[in-house]
């Protein structure tokens, strides 16, 4: 049985890889793209003259407009021609974005540029995920995991990029900070994400002479990703996009091995989904739903709120938690915390793909889920434990790295692939990503550093209970349609 269901993901992945390998290398994109502000921030406050308050509202920017282009990926979802146009310019931009940062020279026009994109990464978020769920459907959980794999590939490069180009010391020679609190910052500052008060006590000279070779990352990272939008205007010319240029034939044409496992290999068929995809929220088409129809939405995407959530206050504050007391890391040992977590959740990813089609989602989230809730209980009751931080660190990362694309696999699954349920959870997901930083964030600052790992614990206990509660929901919304008296002929 396993031989058949590997032989049936082979074949469809053969039919239909062009399309696949676009949508993955986007998600690299994606990745390139959220990573590499963390590490160069301190540069660019020197190429920016401005202060540390100042730049850190370039965080602030990207990600609320990427939740911004989140929702507009959810516009621009209406056929193939919209998707794949909207992913080759959100791919450009983001290209031109990387060319154009070494010729800002306030903070402003980085902020500007960041917001950009910002919009363009929320726009991929959306297509990529929602093109690979509408292209594999009830296979696609496997899919979903390689593609995020690519997220976390694109993270890992980033760095590496900007690494040799990032300043010793202090980039203002007029600066009398010293190396190592340089590095101390930079690290304080290497998550996702920030929040303004965390770096208000550091007040760093922003006049004299900037002597910074980050330009040439940027330059570099710019051309690396100049490589995805060529290839989906080439996948564009093989779909027969160019009226001038339509004369080879379109990839999806109809295949008779593929159709014995998915009925939706004619090109008309795909584009006719795409805009019933569009249609699936008008208010004609939600007449008849059940309640437990936009419950399902809802708790899905509080899944995602929260988990995504702890993602991003756990890589963006785990830093600050380690050099705090009773911890009190050295700068460079608590430093490896950020890279340790994003490496296994990049790992975990990695072995999702092959666990993804040996077990099924719901069987994943639970074994993901539950274990995000014991080492976070662990991280707590264990707190003053170094060995413990970097071993619940790495599990943390591998527990959490399948539930996005579990999450939405499952919820398409049960909804029927209507295209909906990617937009509202890859939309909750940014929003809690920029939420709970901010807020754990406001909590460390409050509270002390004992409230980190206390607030991951609670967001765990209550990410866990909105799982259940889809459970059971979807158990309702399932009797709902095998129940004869309340459905249609």
């Amino acid at each position: 049985m396993m031989m058949i269901f590997e032989e049936r993901i082979w074949v469809l992945f053969k039919h239909k890889w062009q399309h696949t390998l676009t949508y993955w290398s986007v998600f690299f994109s994606f990745g390139l793209c959220i990573a590499f502000l963390g590490p160069t921030i301190l540069d660019l406050r020197c190429q920016t003259h401005s202060t540390l308050q100042q730049i850190t509202w370039v965080f602030f920017s990207q990600q609320f407009l990427l939740l911004i282009g989140s929702c507009l990926g959810g516009l621009l979802k209406r056929t193939q021609l919209y998707s794949l146009t909207s992913l080759f310019l959100s791919t450009l931009l983001i290209s031109l974005v990387f060319a154009f940062i070494p010729l800002c020279n306030n903070v402003a026009m980085l902020a500007v540029a960041m917001a950009i994109a910002g919009t363009a990464m929320g726009v991929i978020d959306t297509i990529a995920n929602l093109q690979l769920v509408k292209l594999y459907q009830k296979d696609s959980a496997v899919f979903l995991q390689v593609l995020h794999f690519f997220i976390g590939l694109g993270a890992l490069v980033s760095p590496l990029v900007a690494d040799p180009f990032l300043a010793d010391d202090n980039c203002v020679k007029n600066g009398t900070e010293t190396s190592s609190n340089l590095h101390h910052l930079r690290n304080s500052l290497a998550g996702k994400g920030t929040v303004l008060h965390n770096v208000s006590h550091y007040n760093l000279h922003t006049q004299g002479m900037v002597t910074t070779n980050i330009s040439y990352a940027f330059w570099i990272m710019a051309l690396i990703n100049l490589t995805v939008p060529v290839a989906v205007c080439v996948l564009m010319y093989r779909e027969r996009m160019f009226p001038c240029l339509s004369y080879s034939p379109r990839l999806l044409e109809p295949d008779p091995r593929a159709s014995r496992t998915h009925p939706e290999t004619s090109p008309a068929d795909t584009d006719q989904d795409h805009r019933d995809m569009f249609n699936c929220c008008n208010r004609s088409n939600l007449q008849d739903r059940p309640p437990s129809f936009f419950i399902l939405h809802g708790l899905g995407g509080a899944v995602l709120f929260i988990t995504d959530g702890i993602i991003g206050s756990f890589a963006g504050f785990v830093y600050t938690y380690a050099v705090s007391s009773p911890l009190s890391l050295h700068h460079k040992t608590a430093g490896c915390l950020p890279s340790v977590f994003w490496a296994s959740i990049t790992a975990g990813r990695l072995a999702s793909i092959y666990l993804s089609y040996r077990y099924t989602a719901v069987k994943l989230l639970s074994v993901s889920l539950g274990g995000v809730v014991i080492v976070q209980s662990m991280l707590l009751m264990l707190h003053s434990s170094t060995v413990f931080l970097f071993l619940g660190t790495c599990l943390l990362g591998l527990c959490i790295s399948s539930v996005f694309p579990c999450m939405l696999a499952l919820t398409e699954d049960i909804l029927d692939y209507k295209g909906c349920a990617t937009t509202v959870l890859v939309t909750s997901a940014s929003t809690g990503e920029m939420v709970l930083q901010v807020l754990v964030g406001l909590v460390i600052n409050s509270q002390g550093s004992y409230s980190f790992p206390l607030s991951g614990m609670i967001a765990a206990f209550i990410g866990f209970s909105f799982f259940l509660l889809f459970l059971y929901c979807r158990h309702v919304y399932r009797n709902y349609h095998t129940d004869p008296s309340k459905t249609s002929p």
